[in-house]
């Protein structure tokens, strides 16, 4: 929904709940924290429950949820506000679409085959590929390498943003998309740099590697990730957004600027208006905060794949587009903050916003999930309230407070 200028506009120190509560003619209770086991670090649940909620506060958002994860494993969930218009609060366990995010997942399986010696980063993307009719209709095609699809140096450009496929998307939103027809919308395109020799974050580099994932193993992507990843790691929280109903998934709010099909809401009695099939390897997975922190504790720990390879991971390049200093390894941002450097990534999806970061000085992660992505709705960038949240955990553990 569209956020009433009421809410935008509210007097200071008026809660967005309550004001939502009031609008929506609906109670909105207390953040919603996750009940802790009795060795629970109680001390930093109420720290991050009290910024979540000030972060509520001073935003223009429905509800939020966060996970973290502390050295050793041990997992925190804490949520604020609404999940749905109808005033049913969100909880630390409710599931949001992740967008890019989803390229961990797939980045994850990449670095597994490349352990298992069925892929290599070097390798040119023809020798999965080059048969396909399109494929030397790919801009760079015969020079595109597996590492620049991972580090987005491919001069591959996006097709989820092209005028033609967002034409066609919205004209028929039930569609199931296959690879090709996703590459369909930039053949014969003029690439913006030479391959290797420049950045552009794109869904296509992974909608590539997805298709090579699939060629390697003669399974679908979806199949190799739940069998490779959530099953393994217990991430019962996360499943692919593949269908146009998503058990567990809290309303999305996109505001009236959604670039799919112009609707402010993303679910439409219990169905999604858009099929979020069409994401797929470049996103294609939603997920609950708790959820996702553990599995950023997980893969950038080292933990998902081939402790040796991380190193290769994060030897990240310039990526000024996602803020100043960033820089993108094989499906990473790679940032250096207060803390020190941050591995983690950031995810978009009409009506969902999604931070995830690990700290591997300090050994824990955050991750941020937002149910709306309508203009205004964040007064601050959702990574920056994530880097609050973690100044909290990282105090907690220096003070001893916090169990490492």
């Amino acid at each position: 929904m569209h956020l009433p200028e009421s809410i935008a506009h509210r007097p200071r120190g008026v809660s967005i709940a309550l004001v939502l509560a009031v609008v929506l003619g609906a109670g909105c209770g207390p953040a919603q924290v996750a009940q802790p086991t009795p060795s629970a670090p109680d001390r930093l649940t109420a720290r991050l429950h009290a910024k979540l909620d000030s972060l509520h506060g001073s935003g223009h958002f429905p509800g939020a949820t966060v996970g973290v994860t502390l050295p050793g494993g041990r997992t925190i969930g804490v949520s604020t506000g609404l999940a749905d218009s109808s005033g049913i609060a969100m909880r630390p366990s409710d599931r949001l679409l992740a967008g890019s995010v989803g390229k961990t997942f797939v980045a994850a399986v990449a670095l597994q085959l490349v352990q298992e010696g069925k892929l290599g980063l070097d390798q040119p993307i023809s020798t999965w590929l080059g048969s396909e009719t399109w494929f030397d209709r790919l801009p760079n095609a015969r020079a595109v390498t597996v590492r620049m699809l991972m580090n987005h140096t491919s001069g591959l450009v996006r097709y989820e943003f092209n005028d033609a496929f967002l034409r066609d998307l919205n004209a028929n939103p039930m569609k199931r998309w296959t690879p090709a027809e996703r590459l369909a919308y930039l053949l014969d395109a003029r690439p913006p740099f030479e391959a290797g020799k420049g950045w552009d974050y794109s869904d296509t580099n992974y909608i590539v590697l997805g298709a090579i994932v699939e060629r390697i193993t003669g399974s679908t992507l979806e199949r190799e990730i739940r069998r490779r990843v959530l099953d393994p790691h217990r991430l019962t929280d996360v499943i692919a957004s593949d269908t146009i109903v998503l058990p567990g998934v809290v309303q999305g709010y996109a505001g009236p600027e959604n670039p799919f099909g112009n609707a402010p809401r993303m679910i439409r009695e219990g169905r999604f208006i858009v099929n979020p099939q069409f994401e797929w390897a470049g996103g294609g997975y939603a997920t609950s905060a708790p959820d996702l922190a553990r599995w950023a504790a997980l893969l950038w720990g080292g933990r998902a794949f081939d402790r040796a390879l991380l190193a290769q991971v994060v030897d990240a390049v310039p990526a000024q587009a996602l803020g100043p200093g960033a820089r993108y390894g094989l499906g990473v941002i790679v940032r250096e903050g207060a803390l020190g450097p941050s591995y983690g990534h950031s995810g978009y999806f009409p009506g969902y916003l999604t931070d995830v970061r690990y700290y591997p000085r300090q050994d824990f992660s955050v991750a941020l999930q937002v149910n709306s992505s309508a203009r205004g709705a964040l007064t601050r960038g959702l990574g920056a309230m994530v880097e609050d949240l973690a100044r909290i955990v990282a105090d907690e553990l220096a003070s001893g407070a916090a169990p490492r």
